[in-house]
């Protein structure tokens, strides 16, 4: 399909894109009957029982026909929450959530139908800025099959994004900039490229800017793909230490020898030890006050936090650090444990 015209491509793919309802039971409350109370301004509110309710929604799209699809996994969040996808042809399955991906925001579905349409997944790791992306998805929950054009035209972004369920921020490393209009509903629905295939999960929006939208890169989810088909459940890397970055202002309130990497420090709010005992980094010989300086050769600084270098390794991978401890440097080879 590489010569293809964008509506070719469009018609091909838009069969396997999917809307995604959340519903939840709300209590629902009914003014009681009856003469109002003196000195009462209005009558009482009574709990009249429990309704399911829609309260959000997304987008998604197959890419087994067996019935797994992809989608944000703020999208998904709520554990508390039932999920229906809805096809191209109207109808509705319930869904199970089979992968939510915190690091990622990336979560896998599973529906119960076969020989249904699918997106083939592309290479996120081969994009080129100026390339052409077509984002599609469910716009604000109303206007289905939305399709909007643009370019590839940023790589490698950070945002922080919120959460509605949780109420918390989360950094997204990684990210395609697009200027493909992205809007609340398109959370979930894919960006694709002229051959047809998916090459990032749109996820975010900026607001009061124009043009400047984000999606996931495909290669995030085509690994948490290869996690749930080999061990029936995410798997992410776990190094077992608090740390918070170091930067100048840092290194002057702390009077800190060197101002970059991760100092390993327990946080004051927080429960638990700098370095969790028994994992990865105490088994590596890592103690509260040391400053990590690398890990797998790469520097670690507020561009390149260390989080960002440990998502790109597996778990039982040993890795290298390099670290600063009472001025002498030391190194060490940690074997990355699970995420529980």
């Amino acid at each position: 399909m590489a010569n293809s015209s964008i509506p070719q491509v469009v018609k091909k793919v838009l069969p396997a894109v999917v809307s995604i309802t959340v519903s939840k039971l709300l209590p629902v409350f009914e003014v009681a009957s009856g003469a109002t109370p003196s000195g009462q301004a209005q009558l009482p509110v009574v709990l009249k029982g429990k309704k399911k309710m829609d309260v959000g929604g997304g987008s998604g799209f197959i890419i087994e026909s067996s019935g797994l699809v992809l989608t944000n996994r703020h999208v998904v969040s709520d554990p508390q929450a039932d999920y229906m996808v809805v096809t191209n042809e109207e109808e509705k399955y319930p869904a199970q959530v089979l992968v939510r991906d915190q690091i990622h925001d990336v979560a896998v579905l599973k529906i119960d139908k076969k020989n249904l349409p699918t997106i083939k997944l592309g290479d996120s790791a081969k994009l080129e800025l100026g390339q052409t992306a077509i984002a599609i998805g469910n716009v604000l929950g109303t206007f289905r099959d939305t399709v909007s054009v643009g370019v590839v035209s940023g790589l490698s972004r950070e945002i922080t994004a919120g959460d509605a369920v949780t109420q918390k921020t989360t950094k997204l490393r990684g990210l395609i900039q697009t200027d493909a209009a992205i809007n609340p509903g398109n959370s979930g629905g894919p960006l694709i490229d002229m051959e047809g295939r998916a090459i990032g999960i749109n996820t975010a929006m900026v607001f009061l800017a124009e043009n400047i939208g984000f999606a996931l890169p495909i290669n995030n989810a085509k690994r948490d793909l290869d996690d749930l088909k080999q061990y029936g459940r995410l798997r992410q890397p776990f190094l077992g230490v608090r740390y918070v970055l170091i930067d100048k202002e840092l290194q002057k309130k702390m009077n800190l020898p060197t101002d970059r990497g991760a100092l390993v420090i327990s946080e004051p709010v927080a429960e638990g030890h700098a370095v969790m005992l028994g994992g990865a980094a105490a088994k590596a010989g890592i103690q509260e006050g040391d400053v990590i300086l690398e890990a797998q050769n790469i520097k670690i600084n507020t561009k390149n936090p260390l989080e960002a270098i440990l998502e790109k390794c597996k778990v039982g991978e040993t890795i290298n650090l390099k670290a600063l401890r009472k001025g002498q440097e030391i190194v060490c080879r940690a074997i990355l444990e699970e995420r529980k």
